[in-house]
C-alpha cells in the first residue's frame, strides 16, 4: 500500500528539453540493415565497353513481336451516361451503337413482306380475270341507228300516252288516289324525257342482254 517506491534519478541526470521525442536513425545505419535484409544478391552484368564485339548466334524462345502487343495499354470501354445521377452502362447495349446495319439480311425486304405482297397481287389478278369473264358473257350490243330511230319513236310515242292521261287528270286533286296517280305520271314522264334527251344527244348507244 502506498506511493510506488522507484528508483529515482540522481539530480545530475535531470529531464532535459526534447529529451523525450523519438529520434530517427543514422543513414549509416539505415545502409547497413537495408543490406542485411536484402535478398538480391545476384548482381546484374555490366555494362559493355565499346571495343567489345557483340555475341552472336545466341537465340531464345521469347516472342517480342507479343510481348509488344501485350506492353500497350487496352482502350478504355466506351459507355453511355443515362442520367443526372451518373448512372452508366456500356454504349453496345444502350441501343445508340447502329449495330443492325451490320446484318447480313440489312435493306433486304423481309419473308412476311414478300408473301403478303404476293398474296395482294395473286388477289388482284383473280379479280381481274372476274370482271373479264363478266363483260363477255354480259357483252354490250351496238344499236344501228335504225334501231336507235325506231327505240326513240317508242319512247316519244309512250310519252305521249302518258300526256294525253295526264290531261284527262282532273283540275282537283282533292284525294290521296287523285294525288297518287298525278304524281306517278309526272315521274314517267320525266324518266321518258331523260331517255329520250340521252338517245338524241349520243349516236352511238349499247345494249346489254339484261
Amino acid at each position: 500500500m502506498g506511493p510506488a517506491k522507484v528508483e529515482l534519478p540522481p539530480p545530475e541526470k535531470y529531464l532535459k528539453k526534447h529529451s523525450k521525442e523519438p529520434k530517427l536513425p543514422d543513414n549509416t545505419q539505415c545502409s547497413q540493415n537495408l543490406r542485411k535484409n536484402c535478398t538480391c544478391v545476384a548482381k546484374k552484368p555490366e555494362v559493355p565497353a565499346r571495343t567489345d564485339k557483340p555475341p552472336m548466334g545466341i537465340r531464345t524462345n521469347r516472342n517480342f513481336i507479343k510481348t509488344t502487343e501485350c506492353s500497350v495499354p487496352k482502350k478504355p470501354q466506351p459507355i453511355s451516361v443515362d442520367s443526372y445521377k451518373g448512372h452508366k452502362q456500356p454504349l453496345e447495349n444502350s441501343g445508340l451503337v447502329p449495330k443492325y446495319i451490320k446484318k447480313k439480311d440489312f435493306g433486304e425486304i423481309p419473308e412476311y413482306l414478300r408473301q403478303r405482297s404476293e398474296e395482294e397481287r395473286r388477289a388482284q389478278e383473280e379479280y381481274e380475270d372476274f370482271v373479264r369473264e363478266q363483260r363477255e358473257q354480259a357483252a354490250m350490243k351496238r344499236l344501228s341507228d335504225e334501231e336507235r330511230q325506231a327505240v326513240l319513236e317508242g319512247l316519244k310515242k309512250n310519252w305521249d300516252t302518258l300526256l294525253h292521261e295526264y290531261q284527262g287528270l282532273s283540275l282537283v286533286t282533292d284525294t290521296l288516289s287523285k294525288k297518287a296517280r298525278k304524281q306517278h305520271l309526272e315521274e314517267a314522264m320525266d324518266e321518258l324525257e331523260k331517255e329520250i334527251d340521252l338517245l338524241q344527244r349520243f349516236k352511238t348507244c349499247f345494249i346489254t342482254d339484261h
